[in-house]
């Protein structure tokens, strides 16, 4: 294969092989607009005024819980969990280069994008775990990405300004995150967090949230807890509700 020819072939997964190394991080901009070409699901998140407007209510509803509920507690006793994926970081430009390319979601073209470390923020993220730590809370991010893209992870997470004080990725066959949140609040996550109390849950899908599933749909107890502990961001791009009939 001529050099032509693997770089046109990086360039449709998306990759940065055949570019010139970056000097700087990018910087956290809003995306652009999208093309009218692509899916109205990423033409949405890209965009429009009303997510960008949404995600930073929920941040915003997230943060003003927070003195309420932390009131009584020890600082640095306390945390919240948030995932990564449409929570913090905002993946939508891979979105956008799967539609361009008419290709579907794979680890390989999935793996490339984390290790660009190229995700930005989504609206009101960093503002919210500012407002943590000022608080005296913990940030713990809970995410599905493997362990081999965690470094990257959390590289890109300080590109955006976010300061995680646990990153906890997948760990082989683990895709079930209610083990990792008993990690959080039992201080066996990492040697040097304790024991943490966690006051809220932040994600963009049903299973980021303690021991729901979309069973819970019509369920309005297992919802109550919704706008007071537990705050989900919109993500019409993918999720586990893509499996429901």
């Amino acid at each position: 294969m001529n050099t032509f020819s693997a770089c046109a072939l990086a360039l449709l997964a998306g990759t940065a092989a055949c570019a010139s190394p970056r000097s700087s991080p990018p910087s956290p901009q809003p995306a652009a607009v999208a093309s009218d070409s692509l899916p109205n699901d990423v033409k949405w998140v890209r965009g429009s005024a009303e997510y960008r407007a949404l995600a930073r209510e929920i941040y915003v509803m997230a943060g003003d819980r927070l003195p309420e509920l932390v009131r009584g507690l020890a600082a640095q006793s306390w945390a919240v969990i948030l995932d990564a994926d449409e929570t913090v970081l905002d993946n939508s430009e891979y979105q956008r280069r799967l539609a361009v390319a008419h290709a579907p979601f794979d680890a390989k073209s999935w793996t490339a994008w984390v290790n660009e470390r190229a995700a930005l923020e989504v609206p009101g993220a960093l503002a919210f775990t500012k407002r943590v730590h000022s608080l005296g809370g913990r940030v713990a991010i809970v995410t599905n990405r493997s362990l081999a893209e965690c470094n990257a992870t959390r590289e890109n997470l300080r590109t955006i300004g976010v300061e995680a004080d646990i990153v906890l990725c997948q760990p082989p066959d683990e895709s079930d995150k209610n083990p990792r949140f008993q990690r959080v609040q039992s201080g066996t996550a990492a040697a040097e967090i304790p024991a943490l109390t966690v006051v809220e849950w932040l994600g963009d899908n049903i299973r980021d949230f303690p021991s729901l599933t979309q069973a819970v749909r019509t369920d309005s107890v297992a919802l109550a807890q919704f706008g007071k502990r537990y705050f989900v961001l919109p993500n019409p791009m993918y999720g586990s509700w893509e499996h429901v009939h």
